[in-house]
């Protein structure tokens, strides 16, 4: 009887790393021999923008400004997802082809640069010719130079498709969905850290707290020194979500959740839609509730 159970928790934990897909993932090896290819586009987002001119870049890099490219500029919050014109104005602009092969890199363990490939996919992008620098410019510097020459780039005639619908949601769906509803179907995943979620700490909105019903996984914790962590590791950061379930997940910018989703992805799990908006958006309503605690649900929505 024994056997027959490590048997069986043997066969689960292989078929976890099996559905496991990390292919999106490079090194500075990688990069370092491809670099000169003509379809090759690489692209630097930095927490701070300016260190692009300070600190330097790959040779070759484009610039990308975290919030004003990535976000709807005209929206409130700004980091609602851009238009589909606008995103794709900004990647002929970083002189990006449908044929091209994207790798992005930040200073941010990897969740500025999982924004990027979020925005990608939701617009049709082929992301077999996404790639992401696993370690980022720390991984890069530690082997290659750098240099602060401003990259210059011909336009791109790269086109889009319309945003992907399973890709996200809006604060209705969660509203009608997790709130009122408390489909069992769905797992609201807050993706930002822990003070943030208990209301212990206020940023980025008026409210404190989470959204009820939400768990609290905190994204970053997949990662170590810049690089993610083991497969095995991610698996057990998110071992209380099931693969069979719908996973909305939130958090308060739009990078965090985008790291979560493209961890979630790489562990195989199908159904991942972000919030469009995020806490940013939910936080600065005053008329949608929050929970501040430790539970999920607490208080009028314990009951």
């Amino acid at each position: 009887m024994k056997m027959r159970i490590l048997i069986s928790f043997i066969l689960v934990l292989i078929s976890q790393f099996a559905l496991a897909n990390r292919d999106f993932l490079i090194d500075s090896d990688w990069l370092s021999e491809r670099i000169e290819d003509k379809n090759i586009r690489v692209l630097e987002v930095r927490y701070h923008p300016h260190r692009y001119f300070t600190i330097g870049h790959i040779p070759g890099a484009v610039q990308v400004q975290r919030f004003k490219d990535l976000g709807d500029n005209n929206a409130n919050p700004i980091m609602r997802f851009p238009s589909k014109k606008a995103f794709e104005d900004t990647l002929r602009r970083w002189g990006i082809n449908n044929d091209s092969t994207i790798v992005i890199y930040d200073d941010s363990g990897t969740a500025l640069a999982s924004r990027v490939y979020f925005l990608l996919e939701l617009y049709g992008f082929n992301m077999n010719q996404v790639k992401i620098l696993n370690g980022g410019s720390r991984a890069w510097n530690s082997f290659e130079d750098m240099t602060t020459e401003t990259t210059r780039v011909s336009r791109g005639n790269v086109v889009l498709q319309e945003k992907n619908p399973n890709l996200f949601i809006e604060w209705q769906d969660v509203y009608g969905d997790v709130v009122s509803e408390r489909d069992k179907n769905i797992v609201l995943l807050d993706a930002r850290p822990h003070k943030m979620y208990t209301g212990e700490v206020i940023k980025h909105s008026i409210l404190a707290g989470h959204i009820p019903g939400a768990i609290n996984i905190v994204s970053m914790k997949g990662i170590s020194a810049q690089e993610w962590i083991d497969e095995k590791g991610l698996i057990d950061l998110y071992a209380q979500i099931p693969k069979d379930k719908t996973i909305y997940v939130y958090c308060h910018d739009g990078f965090r959740m985008s790291l979560a989703y493209l961890q979630l992805k790489s562990l195989g799990y199908k159904h991942v839609k972000l919030y469009n908006g995020g806490w940013s958006h939910w936080g600065n309503r005053l008329t949608l509730p929050t929970v501040e605690d430790e539970a999920p649900y607490a208080g009028d929505y314990e009951l």
